[in-house]
């Protein structure tokens, strides 16, 4: 393709470049806006600079992309609130053997989540319980953030609801769910396992902590991340008692002589009077008399039922009536078949992408058959929904479109097109090359964006089966080099914005201290990975 004319070329490039520093450096200090913002004035002036017509721009605008990343996010939802996620997270603490176990266990997990729920998701929801685990260990928390994000990116790459530019790559390219899985996930399986091992060698004397140490805090772990989020529920039979029911109970408990218990109970029973019309006075009248009736022995037999190992659990539930607890049990076993029939239609979800039905739809499909299957408004679920990712990918559509009409990205192609044919060994590695430049200047999802049709073309010219491998090769080193920087992914970022926001325990992840790990990490393995992708 020719070079356009001069005025179109030049205003090409400063809509373009607008775009790219918005969306690179959001909080830029002469025009913060944003990203989403940025990416609509880029498609802005491309528009008013008549790169591009009103009704191209709105034709660049892919549907499936989009439809394919909000049934994702839906679902994903979805899964958080059927505690997904939690058990997720929990599997980094059981039974953890060490901190090398545990940087391990969590390069294992936050990849294979994030090849099934995006690794955006999974960084969102890991962080500051990794945070937590590593406050608990007194274990520094560097390299499990780095194991976090780095993994994160490495699993996504295996499936097209990965990430964004493997949904771009998968709708384009037309290649089935199935086939982009097998055709990436070995080399998915090996970068993971090089990507430990490097994090072992870098980090080899901060993680050889004295076991005992980390073993002293792993079941508070556990414990506190199972606090981290009540469900209605787990708390409602607690929550049904009321106030002469625990003044009862806390009666019980007195003969231990604990004058804060004593308190509590005496709190209790005004609380009773004022909302019941019940006088303080009437109440422990009663309750005196009650207790000389008993005599001792039925104060002493009480406190042994109260202190019986064999009552302790069931102090509580025999204050409650028959009706509350059937209730409260019929309300636990509804939450449990929701819960199941959430990771049965996401299941199934799966399925039908590995049986190479439109993914789009199919995602859109789950999304609508969990949100019937919740009976109830959906407007809170809706509302977690990224929009702003969203109308950033059609502003980011209309902006590469217009750059693309300039001719500059085929100009470039031209030159670079000799020496990276996918054939042999050489031109592979240019390719990767020239991928992992751009990704992380132009970002993973323009680049795709930008050689996603050119190099497929420059590949079909020498076999049908070359131009799936640059397909898979050009999405698997556009997200391997998110891993380069600290800016080099949206993971990368949520991960550092959730460290230093986490409640109690904030923590910094530095620029630097990633790149040190990342610049050698994403070398190898992507040249790893490339020798594996079919």
């Amino acid at each position: 393709m020719a070079l356009a004319s001069v005025p179109k070329v030049v205003f090409g490039l400063i809509a373009f470049a607008i775009f790219w520093v918005l969306a690179v450096f959001p909080a830029i200090p002469f025009l913060p806006i944003g990203r989403t913002a940025g990416s609509l004035l880029g498609a802005m002036l491309m528009v008013i600079f008549q790169v591009i017509t009103p009704d191209e721009a709105y034709d660049t605008i892919d549907l499936p992309i989009l439809g394919l990343l909000f049934g994702t996010m839906v679902v994903s939802t979805y899964l958080e609130r059927a505690d997904m996620f939690k058990y997720i997270g929990k599997l980094l603490a059981w039974k953890s053997r060490g901190a090398k176990d545990l940087l391990c266990r969590i390069c294992v997990i936050s990849a294979i989540s994030s090849a099934l729920f995006t690794n955006d998701t999974s960084c969102v929801v890991l962080t500051e319980f990794i945070l937590k685990i590593a406050r608990q260990h007194n274990l520094p928390p560097t390299p499990f953030l780095l194991a976090l994000a780095s993994s994160a990116n490495i699993g996504s790459s295996a499936t097209p609801i990965g990430n964004p530019q493997n949904l771009v790559i998968a709708v384009q390219s037309k290649i089935s769910f199935g086939n982009f899985l097998i055709g990436i996930l070995p080399a998915m399986v090996a970068g993971v396992v090089a990507n430990a091992i490097i994090l072992l060698i870098m980090f080899w004397k901060l993680l050889s902590v004295h076991k005992d140490e980390e073993d002293a805090g792993a079941e508070d772990v556990v414990e506190e991340y199972d606090s981290h989020r009540f469900s209605p529920a787990t708390m409602s039979h607690y929550s049904s008692l009321n106030s002469q029911e625990w003044s009862s109970h806390l009666d019980a408990i007195t003969v231990q002589n604990s004058p804060q218990v004593q308190i509590l109970r005496n709190r209790s029973i005004a609380n009773a009077s004022e909302s019941n019309g019940i006088s303080s006075n009437t109440f422990d009248t009663a309750r005196i008399s009650s207790v000389s009736r008993d005599g001792t022995n039925g104060v002493a037999s009480m406190a042994k039922e109260e202190t019986s190992p064999s009552n302790s659990s069931a102090g509580v539930d025999t204050l409650i009536p028959p009706s509350e607890r059937k209730t409260n049990f019929i309300i636990k076993w509804k939450r449990v078949l929701w819960k199941s029939c959430v990771y049965i239609i996401t299941v199934g979800m799966l399925v039908a992408l590995l049986l190479g039905l439109n993914m789009s739809w199919t995602a859109i499909t789950a999304a609508l058959a969990l949100i019937v299957l919740d009976f109830k408004d959906a407007t809170p679920c809706l509302e977690k929904v990224s929009y702003s990712l969203l109308i950033f990918f059609c502003g980011m559509f209309i902006t590469v479109d217009g750059l693309n009409k300039t001719g500059i990205p085929s100009a470039l192609w031209d030159i670079m097109e000799p020496y990276s044919h996918v054939d042999r060994a050489s031109g592979i590695a240019i390719l990767a090359i020239v991928i992992l430049v751009l990704s992380n200047l132009a970002s993973n999802v323009p680049t795709v964006l930008l050689l996603g049709g050119r190099v497929a073309a420059s590949a079909a010219a020498i076999s049908k089966a070359d131009e799936k491998k640059a397909w898979l090769i050009l999405a698997w080193a556009s997200t391997i080099s998110g891993n380069l920087s600290l800016l080099g992914s949206a993971a990368n970022l949520i991960v550092c914005e959730q460290a230093i926001r986490a409640p109690n325990l904030p923590y910094t992840l530095t620029f630097w201290s990633h790149l040190k790990f990342g610049l050698p990490s994403t070398i190898i393995v992507t040249a790893i990975g490339l020798t594996f992708i079919r």
